[in-house]
């Protein structure tokens, strides 16, 4: 088939949805800064200008070069992580950003793209059955070897959005088992810490007897239900300590305050309490433009940043928020439609992954302002206020756009 050009063949239902994004976020991020001294919303123009040229140069790159190049732009990335721990500046506590004058690069950014486009070159390798152990390991290295080198930073908000690979490695293979596992821990967790460590190993006890008893070979699985059993009571006993000494005392109030062990609306809670008041203050059809009254006065700290849907909630309301929810929803869902008419696995697997680094992004960074998550830095694709973070989103998106245009030619 004759070649066929990018811009013919680019998805636009995706690039006008990215535009969208982009341009709210602006004005949201102007009306938030713009009585500030700062001139934040005047640095982020100059970013967005900036995403021009990059999105040529990452569109006019041969799609086969991110597939051909992918273990080297990967290792390139866990180096400019590595490199933090000598040459980072450390901000607010936490050494995640090369410093160069008064302009800032954060590298965690942009290696979610890089560590996509590992993880597809990997399992786009036919020999690759992830029920073999062997391989689950491998591709599971790929995964947490940037999350070693972002933990300690540290930088707990960027490290979690790895997770959203488990669910990748599933639909290509992975035992449902891990999944389930990963979801189990995360509540025993949470239930651990709300009720007492005995009542949740009973409710766990009668879970697995109602599973082992209708099971077909119960006889069997009496052996491996009482080695679930041992394990969960382990892991529930080990709760409280891990909480109590792994855990950092920010990370502690912040999960006591979300479950409602502890008050603290002019301390740790303060952002989550006061962005609840901005978003609940702008009703049906919010405040207006400019004219909300928590975001003029300054009120919710980082608005322009991490709670950068306050503003939304606050001057455009719910009719605003659902309008930028259902953009995001719209994204999403375009990216998995166009996943799945790949017609190579590396592209499709890397598309899955761009689908969920963004709704992992999406979904927690609301979930953390409307106080119903912890709050943690994960910051709202296209929205947030950064450089990195939107060139980051930016490049993850239009290598998958560039791979999409390019698949006419993949016969």
């Amino acid at each position: 088939m004759k070649n066929q050009s990018v811009k013919k063949n680019l998805d636009w239902t995706c690039v006008i949805i990215y535009s969208l994004l982009v341009i709210m976020g602006w004005l949201n991020i102007y009306s938030s800064s713009f009585s500030s001294i700062e001139n934040t919303y005047q640095k982020q123009l100059i970013f967005i200008l900036l995403t021009i040229p990059l999105i040529f140069i990452v569109l006019a790159v041969d799609g086969k070069f991110y597939e051909k190049y992918a273990t080297i732009i990967f290792g390139i990335s866990l180096l400019s992580l590595a490199g933090l721990f000598i040459f980072g500046k450390t901000i607010a506590g936490q050494r995640c950003w090369y410093g160069f004058g008064s302009f800032t690069l954060q590298p965690s950014e942009f290696a979610k793209a890089a560590t996509a486009l590992a993880l597809a070159k990997y399992l786009s390798d036919t020999q690759i059955n992830l029920k073999d152990v062997n391989r689950q390991i491998q591709a599971l290295a790929i995964v947490l070897l940037p999350v070693m080198l972002i933990l300690p930073q540290p930088d707990p908000g960027s490290a979690l959005i790895y997770s959203t690979f488990i669910i990748v490695l599933y639909r290509e293979g992975l035992p449902a088992w891990y999944v389930w596992t990963g979801f189990s821990a995360i509540l025993l967790f949470v239930l651990t810490l709300v009720l007492e460590p005995q009542y949740v190993i009973l409710l766990a006890l009668l879970v697995i007897l109602i599973v082992h008893l209708k099971s077909r070979l119960a006889d069997r699985n009496i052996v491996g239900s009482s080695m679930v059993f041992v394990l969960i009571s382990g892991f529930v006993l080990s709760v409280n300590y891990v909480f109590e000494n792994i855990f950092k005392q920010h990370h502690r109030d912040r999960f006591n305050i979300l479950l409602g062990k502890t008050v603290d609306l002019k301390g740790i809670g303060y952002n989550t309490n006061q962005s609840e008041i901005a978003i609940g203050s702008g009703g049906w059809i919010g405040k207006g433009f400019l004219e909300g009254t928590q975001t003029k006065g300054g009120f919710v700290p980082e608005q322009h940043t991490d709670y950068i849907f306050t503003t939304v909630g606050e001057e455009w309301g719910f009719a605003g928020s659902l309008v930028v929810v259902a953009l995001f929803v719209s994204l999403l869902l375009r990216i998995i439609y166009l996943s799945e008419r790949q017609k190579t696995k590396f592209s499709r697997v890397y598309g899955y992954c761009v689908a969920g680094i963004l709704f992992v992004h999406f979904f927690v960074n609301i979930a953390m302002v409307v106080g119903i998550f912890p709050t943690i830095g994960v910051p709202l694709p296209f929205f947030s206020y950064g450089g990195s973070g939107l060139w980051g989103f930016t490049i993850l998106l239009f290598i998958f756009l560039k791979m999409d245009a390019n698949k006419v030619n993949e016969w």
